[in-house]
């Protein structure tokens, strides 16, 4: 395990003082820049991982101890500060699991147990983040012989794939819990020679005619012979789980795949076979016919694997119907699941007939990048840039079914926020024709032309356009899962707006005279909150009181991650809609008006935010009578007012001056039930203007079939917004009319425009 950030990190081994956030076993970091800026020096400003305040705590290095960053990720994946300090001082634990390898053996505890298994992954499970630079670092483990079976997971985790395995035949646990295995038959023990075999391969062995599978955890030499102690999932009576003694000239390295003449497929060439696979690349979807139907996969390699000069494709398979995960004959090709592999002659492939529409030729080749970008370049002047649907073209040009972006293999995420993002809005559509890198010039235009374009214009997107933006993202090496697996919304519009396409950050906070800039905001509260039933206003507010943020300018697009844990867990079990986000007093900067008189506000009391005696939410600012007077109440004489930036020309005037409001409009909410992400569009003044997207509202066909789109009107979601908080509140969600419960109980993300930003309104 290796770092390449530029952070020092420390374990707080004293709680200081004046800090009550901060305790013993707290993980905090530095940037270097900032270390070198103040040493030497007896105190430091440093800044806990996973705290969502940007501020810096000064902290005496005597009460700190400096980590690797290693360390640092493997303490901090303890949940509890206490553990993190109590692992820190034993040390030995912590030592020994810096040296744990992929293919270790080891022992983990689980639930009062001791399981055995094999290192497959060791790494964090979430992605870095402004507030967390160094996530957890967690053993994958798979879990061996009798224990198989007693885990928890495939190797999946937030619908990726980390490593693979059979289903409830892994774990994935912080170090604390892991301890490598001495298997007592090696001491001592002879040389695995051979193929030179080593602890923990995986390895193919021949008894009674039978080809079975295991993991090397030893040998031994009887009688001059050397023998390979192997633990698999059967022994050598066929009964589950157990370790058996091969001799090592039985043993074959590495999973030995069925020959391709064995597997049971018939694939005759298609009609004009030359034609069309010449037009088939690396990571092109096709389907292929097997004796069992039609399989659906992604190419992955093309080349020969004998001398009979046939070409032939590594399929990465739709569903477990292949033989390996991508070796043929001890040789690796490509890497994939387990039972997800297979191997054609590349002439029996062709295009994947479920990317066409319902009156498509299911024979017709998918276009090649190479073809767009003629096609762009010859014909720019007649390609067109299309404006927004506006609420008078919704009904006409959106609603119905086969409408709106087409989904197939866990795409919604995409499709949700894509289809939010572009269909009603144009406050991004800079994304679409800022001048970009020649080598991401591609993706911006597939997401013009083949994506935003079309749907403007007709009101559908095929899926198979979708799907060659997945493949050109995983292509520049986002994730090679992108083309299979579902991601979170956040994480695609992260990588689009700042990886690919460099757009300026869209959300610029201010803490303590520093600025931070970021696309999405996460919304964070703390424990002591009062809110039941609460708007996205109020969300906002307490978030950013309870981080001492601020906004340094207006965004034209504010995108809010609801507070959840998980895709599964919400916070709360309504959320209300605000349709206008007033963001006046979040601003750092501007004239603000006060609570109680109107005047211009010289005094903020972030002491006084949560008194009941103004309200329940928002930011209190007063002028200096109103502050006088309020403060001069015992219970409020401790509170620590401070000064409000106030712009110059302000200063003096003795009149209150009409302040105008900062704004933004709510235009779309993504919401998640199941895994399944769909969206909400508010396209129009009126209550009723709100139309509901579903990229998988139904199918057609089943395995061979594909998904239906559709697009319809929600206008009983404006009579839920009309309701009183206690009538919301006393709404049963499953008894809420059409689909509003999941507006109300579902959101994930909220998308909220500066209008004067959009360009076309």
């Amino acid at each position: 395990m290796t770092s390449t950030d530029n952070n020092l990190y420390f374990i707080v081994t004293e709680k200081p003082e004046y800090f009550r956030h901060i305790s013993s076993g707290s993980i905090c970091y530095i940037r270097e820049s900032t270390y070198r800026r103040h040493s030497p020096a007896s105190k430091l400003p440093v800044i806990p991982l996973g705290s969502h305040n940007v501020l810096d705590y000064t902290i005496n290095l005597s009460c700190m101890k400096q980590l690797s960053a290693e360390e640092a990720k493997l303490l901090i994946a303890l949940p509890e500060d206490a553990d993190r300090l109590k692992w820190f001082k034993e040390g030995t634990a912590l030592r020994t699991a810096l040296g744990l390898t992929i293919g270790t053996l080891v022992t983990v505890e689980e639930r009062g147990q001791e399981l055995r298994g094999t290192i497959r992954y060791i790494g964090s499970l979430t992605k870095p983040s402004a507030s967390n630079p160094a996530p957890g670092t967690f053993f994958g483990i798979e879990l061996q012989g009798a224990d198989r079976g007693k885990g928890n997971t495939d190797g999946m985790y937030k619908y990726e794939f980390l490593f693979t395995c059979s289903e409830d035949c892994g774990i994935f646990a912080p170090f604390s819990t892991v301890r490598p295995l001495v298997p007592s038959s090696l001491s001592p023990s002879p040389q695995l020679q051979g193929e030179e075999l080593c602890l923990g391969d995986s390895v193919t062995y021949f008894t009674s005619d039978k080809c079975c599978h295991g993991l090397v955890v030893g040998a031994q030499e009887k009688d001059g012979k050397r023998f390979v102690q192997i633990l698999t999932d059967t022994d050598e009576h066929v009964n589950t789980g157990g370790e058996v003694m091969v001799p090592l000239e039985c043993v074959a390295k590495g999973v030995v795949p069925a020959e391709p003449e064995s597997m049971n497929f018939d694939t005759p060439p298609v009609e004009h076979s030359e034609d069309l696979y010449m037009g088939l690349s690396l990571n092109s979807v096709v389907e292929v016919t097997l004796a069992a139907g039609n399989s659906y996969g992604i190419i992955r390699w093309i080349g020969t694997l004998t001398d009979q000069g046939n070409i032939m494709a590594g399929l990465e398979l739709d569903e477990e119907r292949g033989v390996s995960d991508g070796t043929f004959k001890n040789v690796r090709y490509f890497s994939c699941p387990p039972k997800r592999a297979l191997f054609v002659k590349l002439s029996s492939c062709r295009p994947d007939s479920r990317f066409q529409s319902i009156s498509a030729n299911h024979n017709e080749k998918m276009p090649e990048e190479e073809d767009t970008e003629r096609e762009t370049e010859h014909g720019a002047g007649k390609l067109e840039t299309v404006p927004p649907i506006s609420t008078e073209q919704v009904k006409q040009i959106l609603t119905g079914r086969m409408k709106g972006i087409q989904g197939h293999c866990n795409s919604c995420y995409m499709d949700a926020a894509l289809f939010s993002l572009f269909s009603c809005s144009s406050v991004l559509d800079s994304m679409l024709f800022k001048s970009t890198a020649p080598q991401d010039a591609p993706i911006q235009r597939t997401l013009l032309h083949d994506i935003v374009n079309p749907l403007r214009s007709k009101g559908f997107v095929e899926g198979r356009h979708i799907m060659k933006l997945r493949q050109q993202l995983q292509k520049h090496g986002y994730s090679r899962s992108f083309t299979t697996e579902e991601k979170d919304p956040e994480e695609f519009l992260i990588v689009i707006m700042q990886h690919i396409l460099a757009l300026d950050p869209l959300l610029k906070l201010s803490a303590g005279g520093k600025v931070q800039e970021s696309y999405c905001y996460q919304i964070f509260l703390d424990q002591n909150h009062s809110l039941v039933l609460p708007t996205v206003q109020q969300l906002l507010e307490h978030s950013f009181h309870s981080a001492g943020l601020k906004l340094a300018e207006v965004p034209s697009c504010l995108i809010l991650q609801m507070p959840r844990f998980g895709k599964k867990f919400k916070m709360f079990e309504k959320i209300i809609p605000s349709l206008e986000l007033d963001i006046t007093d979040l601003l750092s900067e501007g004239p603000q008006q006060c609570v109680l008189c109107g005047g211009l506000a010289e005094k903020q009391c972030t002491d006084c935010f949560k008194d009941p005696v103004f309200s329940q939410t928002g930011f209190k600012v007063f002028c200096k009578t109103c502050l006088s007077q309020v403060h001069s109440h015992p219970q409020r004489q401790s509170h620590q007012p401070t000064a409000l930036d106030i712009p110059k020309g302000y200063l003096g005037r003795s009149t209150p001056h009409t302040l105008s409001r900062d704004k933004l409009e709510l235009f779309a909410v993504l919401c998640i039930e199941t895994s399944h992400y769909v969206s909400f569009i508010k396209h129009g003044p009126k209550s009723e203007d709100w139309i509901f997207f579903d990229s998988m509202a139904d199918r057609q066909g089943e395995r061979d079939g594909f998904n239906i789109p559709e697009v319809h009107a929600c206008p009983e979601v404006g009579m839920y917004l009309e309701m009183s908080p206690a009538e919301l509140a006393s709404q049963v969600p499953r008894d809420m009319k059409g689909v509003a419960k999941r507006l109300f109980c579902d959101a994930y993300m909220y998308l909220y425009q500066s209008t004067s930003m959009c360009l076309y309104r």
